[in-house]
């Protein structure tokens, strides 16, 4: 297979982790006879210091012309004076809305080599954890009318969904849910919030279509709540950006790390944007010792879900998992008795396992 792939490796540790991520996909491709062509545009901070703005027509041009599309970190105090409008992280929600990209997914296991790691007491880790956290990409307070008044005493952020945006990511979890384990949650505040109360309505008549599938529907407070105390019952959870954005971020701490977590973005066809979920980290930036390995495991995504390669998505993952079990670590997930690497090390190690 031939494809190619833009690379926005973005700020601070974000082109450190992307370089190890890259390794890894040109490892593949070498041992089962692909070739991906990398293409490498700046986004966030790197692109306002080199062209003004967050983002660029050309780079979201090229972006739409790729097969998909994998991204760092964006963002830091260095921009912390820019105007709102110009800010790094609106590069970001200008490419997910300009990639048309509305579906964010977002996996959350428990390696066992990594279950000390995990605040969660023993008996709740022993327990299966595999949990889908769906996104909504394009909708709610994040891209809402906002006002703030003369006086900048006075702030409104408006939270908006239609019916439209709500069922083609509930569908996509719906259909993620009958290849698993037939479960879906629905995450929403429906005893406050009108747009809760279409997106529970419109998840309830498109649940019709799927009688396999068994639905519950839960308050956000309460699904936080619910993935500390009994993560096992979840499998696929959908839910908007605001709410999806924290409980993501939630699951990241069960995981372990956030360096650990991978994500996609996704729309109606098959490019998607792959990034890990973590930051930018500014205080550990040019020292070599981010942690890889979630940029590492959303490239499997890419190759799952863009390209359609199961088998090398998992040769990934399995040399991921294998360099857990020789118990190399980066400093975010290190303990005693294990071998502590740098991001090269561990970028190299992955790719010597594939």
């Amino acid at each position: 297979m031939q494809a190619h792939i833009v690379t926005l490796p973005g700020d601070y540790i974000g082109p450190e982790i992307v370089a190890q991520a890259v390794k890894v996909l040109e490892k593949v491709a070498a041992k089962y006879g692909h070739s991906f062509a990398f293409e490498e545009y700046a986004l966030g901070g790197a692109s306002i210091d080199r062209y003004g703005v967050p983002l660029t027509d050309e780079t979201l041009a090229k972006c739409n012309a790729a097969d998909a599309v994998l991204m760092g970190s964006v963002g830091g105090p260095k921009w912390d004076g820019v105007e709102p409008a110009r800010r790094p992280e609106k590069g970001l929600l200008a490419l997910r809305k300009g990639m048309q990209v509305f579906a964010n997914l977002r996996p959350c296991t428990i390696h066992p080599q990594l279950a000390a790691a995990c605040p969660l007491r023993p008996d709740i880790v022993a327990q299966p954890i595999d949990v889908m956290i769906l996104r909504e990409l394009t909708g709610d307070i994040y891209f809402g009318k906002r006002w703030r008044s003369e006086d900048r005493k006075a702030a409104t952020d408006e939270m908006a969904y239609s019916e439209m945006e709500v069922e083609r990511l509930a569908r996509i979890g719906f259909e993620m849910a009958m290849k698993r384990r037939k479960k879906l949650c629905s995450v929403d505040k429906a005893n406050v919030l009108e747009c809760s109360r279409l997106w529970r309505e419109t998840v309830a008549r498109l649940a019709k279509e799927y009688p396999e599938v068994e639905v519950t529907y839960m308050y956000v407070d309460n699904a936080a709540m619910q993935l500390i105390l009994r993560p096992a019952q979840f499998d696929v959870m959908i839910t908007g950006n605001l709410f999806g954005d924290i409980l993501s971020d939630e699951s990241a701490a069960i995981a372990g790390s956030l360096g650990m977590m991978p994500s996609a973005s996704l729309g109606s066809g098959t490019r998607g944007l792959y990034e890990p979920i973590h930051g930018s980290a500014p205080d550990i930036a040019g020292r070599d010792i981010a942690n890889p390995l979630g940029t590492i495991l959303s490239g499997a995504l890419l190759l799952r879900h863009s390209l359609g390669l199961e088998a090398e998505a998992a040769a990934i993952e399995r040399a991921v998992s294998q360099v857990l079990d020789e118990g190399y670590r980066t400093g975010d997930i290190f303990s005693e008795g294990c071998t502590r690497v740098g991001c090269t090390q561990m970028g190299d190690l992955v790719a010597e396992r594939i």
